[in-house]
């Protein structure tokens, strides 16, 4: 086995069309093949020194974003018992199917999947595993850079607007967007996933803090409210029709929030794995981390938001909450810190996608030119999408339904069935079928309800504005 930077593996051959990490033991002439050369280029692949804690933040920066703001916009259109059954439930169900991913990272002997295609390829075949994953990864990450890039401009504005009013109170939302989308022509720049740990390090501090800086505020204005005037609760539509749509909206929503993932095996391909101790044993403690973490936040904030607010709370929490300024000003800005980082994890799978398309597949040579446009190139068309439909809710609802619950609620289940084959009937088995069924009847119905809410927020929406 080859000692590469600390570890163990290389990819020998990561074509366009996905490949597997394969174990193996190089001679002194196979050192500088152009493949491994390319391999070690790559962003995925790159750099394998990761510790188990990288991996708690780096989850923690994916799962805790934009998605817990709008959970308790979720409770409003789902009311207070179903909603909150919806949250724990899913949390259920995507810990369960992320231990599995953790555990198929290395499913088998030898080889590691350090892309999700390549997992995919593995289960269902070289073609239809590709086409059939790939596709799903790549809108789940693209939709989220749009999300994320919406949401930094939306909380950077919301954040000055509080702190100086006078200067930036007419000043669109569309400037500060661009301006998110210039900062990530930078930060896109980042060499490998590897070297996003101090970004992430810092977006997962700021997920935690304006969660509870959230939670906090909503109690102590809830409490303020309920003695002045009566909360409504129940659900935000009047007519049946109406009720159907947003519960849709919001189980979509809910969903979105557990989007982290289509990044778990690249993020599981920086921690160096020996046969001694396999990357699934630090993987695992950092998930866990993680997933205490996420739960304690959307708990928090689903809770506290929608019992502080009922039926009239924003499709963003932050937003229905006013005073104290100084407060919801610095909690909009951990937002916009964190929406930084979140951003660079999805987007470095892409960014690793994208190159990897280029090198092999149209023969560009590797380079710092070659990076530069690429990235920018995509960070640009993200940037570009996000200033024309900023409808934060709509599209939480619809990506989340769309394609989020099959990245993050059934594939795993079924790649398990394929890969692992349980017994019928055993826990494996019965637990996989429940969470494909489930998040099938998610991916069908719900993308209904988050397209309604788009095309209504048309209705009022001059684009730029």
């Amino acid at each position: 086995m080859e000692q590469d930077n600390n570890n163990i593996v290389r990819v020998e051959n990561v074509e366009p069309t996905g490949s597997t990490t394969t174990m193996t033991t190089p001679t002194p002439q196979e050192e500088d093949k152009p493949q491994d050369q390319i391999s070690n280029w790559l962003p995925i692949t790159a750099s394998r020194k990761a510790k188990w804690w990288y991996s708690a933040f780096h989850n923690v920066t994916a799962m805790v974003g934009a998605g817990v703001l709008g959970l308790p916009f979720a409770l409003s259109q789902l009311g207070w018992a179903p909603g909150v059954t919806a949250i724990v439930l899913s949390w259920i169900l995507t810990f369960y199917s992320l231990w599995q991913l953790v555990e198929l990272h290395e499913a088998a002997p030898g080889r590691r999947f350090d892309r999700y295609h390549e997992l995919g390829m593995y289960a269902f075949g070289p073609k239809l595993g590709y086409w059939i994953i790939m596709p799903l990864q790549l809108t789940v990450q693209v939709a989220s850079t749009i999300v994320y890039t919406v949401t930094g401009g939306k909380s950077l504005k919301k954040s000055f607007q509080l702190m100086f009013p006078k200067v930036f109170g007419g000043v669109r939302q569309t400037y500060f967007i661009l301006f998110f989308t210039v900062f990530q022509l930078v930060m896109s720049q980042s060499p490998n996933f590897n070297s996003l740990k101090g970004v992430s390090l810092l977006a997962a501090i700021m997920s935690f803090s304006y969660s509870m800086v959230a939670c906090v505020t909503s109690f102590i204005k809830g409490t303020a409210d309920h003695r002045i005037h009566h909360v409504t609760y129940g659900v935000r539509s009047q007519t049946a029709i109406d009720r159907t749509f947003d519960a849709l909206n919001g189980i979509g929503t809910i969903a979105f929030a557990f989007a982290g993932h289509s990044v778990v095996l690249e993020i599981q391909a920086t921690i160096p794995s020996t046969e001694e101790k396999p990357s699934k044993i630090p993987m695992w403690r950092g998930v866990f981390v993680a997933y205490i973490i996420v739960a304690i936040c959307y708990i928090s904030v689903s809770v506290s938001g929608y019992w502080a607010f009922g039926i009239a709370v924003e499709d963003d929490v932050l937003i229905s909450l006013e005073k104290p300024n100084w407060l919801i000003a610095a909690a909009n800005f951990m937002v916009f810190l964190h929406v930084i980082g979140s951003y660079q994890v999805f987007a470095m799978p892409v960014f690793d996608t994208v190159e990897s398309a280029l090198v092999q597949k149209y023969e560009f040579k590797p380079s710092r030119t070659l990076r530069l446009v690429a990235r920018s190139s995509f960070v640009a068309l993200v940037g570009l999408v996000g200033m024309c439909i900023p409808f934060f809710g709509g599209l939480l609802g619809f990506f989340g339904g769309l394609v989020f619950s099959a990245t993050s609620y059934f594939v795993p289940c079924i790649i398990w069935l394929l890969v692992k084959r349980p017994k019928p009937w055993s826990f494996h088995w019965i637990a996989s079928w429940v969470a494909t069924i489930i998040g099938v009847l998610i991916a069908m119905l719900t993308p209904i309800g988050g397209l309604r809410q788009i095309i209504l927020s048309f209705k009022t929406y001059k684009i730029f504005s």
